[in-house]
């Protein structure tokens, strides 16, 4: 076998290069924090991080959410990259105060649609 022989086995041209994912996040398999869901909303704390010093991964999350907040999966989707991944990467991030991320509501925290409707209903009596 040809070198150039032994180099094309373990990728294909559709596919690229095959990269771990845990050789993405130094071997961790999972974010410290727990809050990280697929609807997790994360923006750049400022908009002016300088990424030259990240990560590859690190610095291309802070160049999508520089101008708006995006989703976990969103993120995901967007690198190409799978959400466990994303999770570390958002993880370290975080503890570099980098990012900020946002909670989904839950439903035990919204108004109740009856409430709403009867205070509607109230101001229109008035």
């Amino acid at each position: 076998m040809t070198a150039g022989a032994e180099e094309i086995w373990f990728f294909d041209q559709d596919a690229g290069p095959l990269v771990r994912p845990y050789a993405l996040t130094n071997g961790r398999t999972g974010p410290l924090r727990t809050g990280f869901t697929l609807i997790t909303l994360v923006v750049a704390a400022d908009p002016r991080t300088d990424t030259t010093r990240l990560s590859p991964e690190a610095a291309a999350i802070i160049e999508l959410c520089r101008e708006r907040p995006l989703a976990v999966a969103e993120i995901a989707s967007g690198l190409d990259l799978p959400v466990s991944v994303v999770k570390v990467v958002l993880d370290d991030l975080c503890d570099a105060r980098l990012i900020l991320t946002r909670a989904p509501v839950r439903p035990a925290d919204t108004p109740d649609v009856a409430l709403i409707r009867a205070v509607i209903e109230g101001v229109r009596r008035l």
